[in-house]
């Protein structure tokens, strides 16, 4: 059984991989395909299904863990599995087939404790340490990515990888910056992309929830805090709020802090993504 990092060029690949996308359509002479797109824990890779679509549409859905039989070919550039056989892989669980988390979770985990026990004002540390002790939203930090399979930090446990990379980057900040509110930036930061949990489902694909889909995930993560923060200062709720709400806005930030998390967000996404130079 092959992996998605193992394959290559002109050769026969065998192996169960996870649906993250399907697609149907149709060749510039009317025929019906199958686009594809199948990950595993080591990788994602395009494919292609061209000869008996209509039958082996019926097998399996995106999001479903199949078994594939193959041919390995480039296509563009890109390594694209030619598929020839389909069955559905019953005894898997789809979920274990995505790419994971570049760094040890428990680690991470730690990281993030240390980082919001660092906080001092007394309601942001008591409503940073409600999200932290919720169980569910601490599993969807390790198991969901930052901004979909898409986007940066995207595989299962990128969302925790990005939340305490932006976190760190607003404490050193403020260190440096002794003005900064600490308090104020550190929890904005480890809040920040807490409406991801209700607006991605859960892997392989990750798909947006109805919610996630009308809402958006900045929206979501305001009105989880908002729920959560009944006890705190109205004036320190709504700091905290605004730089949430700015943090992919820079223009709509009114205050440094906001500002800070801004850019700290949209540095460690362009460090995750962006291609290193020789």
């Amino acid at each position: 059984m092959a992996t998605i990092s193992e394959l290559a060029e002109d050769r026969t690949v065998e192996g169960v991989f996870a649906v993250t996308k399907k697609e149907r359509r149709r060749t510039r002479g009317g025929a019906a395909y199958l686009a594809l797109e199948l990950a595993d824990a080591s990788g994602r890779v395009e494919a292609r299904i061209w000869n008996d679509v209509d039958l082996l549409d019926r097998r399996f859905e995106a999001g479903d863990a199949i078994h594939v039989l193959g041919r390995v070919e480039s296509f563009g550039g890109k390594l694209q599995v030619q598929v020839r056989a389909v069955e559905p892989a019953e005894d898997t669980d789809p979920a274990s087939l995505t790419p994971s988390l570049r760094r040890d979770a428990d680690e991470l985990d730690g990281f993030f404790e240390f980082l919001a026990s660092e906080i001092t004002h007394t309601g942001l540390a008591a409503l940073v340490d409600s999200v932290a002790r919720d169980a569910v939203i601490r599993t969807s930090l390790r198991s969901l990515p930052a901004a979909g399979v898409d986007g940066h930090h995207g595989y299962a446990g990128g969302l925790l990888e990005h939340t305490v990379g932006v976190a760190t980057l607003c404490r050193e900040t403020a260190q440096l910056h002794p003005r900064l509110r600490s308090d104020l930036l550190l929890a904005a930061a480890l809040l920040h992309d807490l409406g991801r949990v209700r607006e991605l489902g859960r892997g392989p694909s990750f798909r947006q929830t109805e919610d996630g889909r009308l809402l958006g995930h900045v929206h979501l993560g305001l009105r989880m805090i908002e729920e959560r923060a009944q006890d705190l200062d109205p004036a320190a709720l709504a700091e905290l709020l605004h730089a949430i709400a700015c943090h992919h806005d820079r223009p709509a930030a009114r205050t440094a802090e906001a500002a800070v998390l801004y850019h700290a967000n949209q540095l460690d996404a362009q460090a995750a993504t962006r291609p290193v130079g020789d």
